[in-house]
């Protein structure tokens, strides 16, 4: 096998081993170190923030002096800093790697830089390889480097008209089932689900992601409650398999910045009229998910209140990604623009 074929098919085990990994405030990185004859000499990934990276652990499961000469194939960029660990470009100049072969350039301010280091101590640096696949890979980590925030859904449920629920304040069911489970797919992509003290009082929602036979998605994400008001003992969302977190105010920023510090990539807001736009107004609102029933309600119940716009020039523009059909019921999927 060529040397360009091997060091591909290692990279695609870079990403498998990434996978391991969870994801967090640190990337999922996978790393594969390879003989100057193209044989897998170790393998290693990133277990968490604090852990040892992935290149680091690789280089761990090796004697000292048998990664000379070696190719380390890695996900990501090697990084370039000390933190909870050295940096990663400087174990392996130590460990007397010839040659790095990654995927995706590190986008952070004080991390990247590990391929300049590399070049400059003589190591031959491949970057780009497999480039999309590694890039899909760290989507939302990528995203909340790039937005330095979590990346924010919003959804909502209306009639064709705009409506959230009829006069009488009823809701339950405007979509049919087949939106409903893919609402509740979504919430499980998810990292976190967030909803105002409202609509805990009003609708004791649990926040769970449940498939359509009614069970638990193994993946939940954290339900987040939004406002002053106090959430009953036993509400349903207090017995959700993650522990809620109750943030006071209308502070979005602030919230966002402290779910980022926790890992969170992704926020999946689901939380009412009020929310919804509070999101919008306030221009963090990155994708809408805005499930459309053939059904017309009336009356004062719109899906979205004030979001800052006073005249037609002032308008929120969003770009349509896609629109897709479910059931009897219509999925309008909207992107910011920028």
């Amino acid at each position: 096998m060529a040397q360009g074929d091997t060091e591909h098919a290692a990279m695609g085990r870079a990403f498998e081993l990434a996978r391991r990994g969870p994801r967090g405030f640190n990337p999922q990185v996978g790393a594969v170190i390879l003989s100057p004859a193209g044989e897998v000499l170790a393998e290693g990934w990133h277990r968490g923030a604090g852990t040892t990276h992935a290149e680091v652990d690789a280089l761990s499961q090796l004697p000292q002096g048998a990664a000379a000469g070696a190719t380390a194939v890695v996900s990501l960029e090697p990084c370039n800093h000390t933190g909870h660990t050295g940096p990663c470009s400087e174990a392996l100049i130590a460990a007397g790697v010839a040659r790095v072969v990654y995927s995706v350039d590190d986008p952070g301010l004080i991390s990247r830089g590990g391929a300049k280091r590399l070049r400059e101590a003589g190591v031959e640096v491949v970057a780009g390889v497999r480039h999309d696949e590694g890039a899909e890979l760290l989507d939302s980590w990528l995203t909340v480097q790039r937005l330095a925030r979590p990346h924010v859904t919003v959804k909502w449920a209306q009639s064709l008209d705009g409506r959230v629920a009829a006069a009488d304040g009823t809701s339950q069911w405007i979509t049919g089932p087949a939106a409903r489970a893919d609402v509740h797919r979504r919430r499980a992509d998810a990292d976190a689900i967030v909803v105002g003290i409202g609509t805990v009082l009003a609708d004791d929602p649990a926040l769970t992601a449940r498939d359509p036979d009614g069970g638990l998605y193994p993946a939940q994400p954290i339900p987040v409650v939004l406002g002053s008001r106090e959430v009953p003992v036993d509400a349903a969302v207090r017995r959700h398999p993650q522990r809620p977190l109750f943030y006071g105010g209308d502070d979005l920023f602030a919230m966002l910045s402290d779910l980022r510090e926790r890992g969170v990539h992704r926020v999946f807001v689901e939380g009412g009229p009020t929310i919804a736009s509070a999101f919008v107004r306030t221009g963090i609102a990155d994708e809408l998910l805005v499930y459309v029933a053939p059904a017309l309600l009336g009356g004062p119940r719109l899906a979205l209140g004030d979001i800052g716009v006073g005249t037609i020039a002032e308008a929120k523009r969003f770009a349509p990604a896609s629109i897709e059909r479910l059931g009897d019921d219509v999925l309008v999927v909207c992107k910011r623009e920028g």
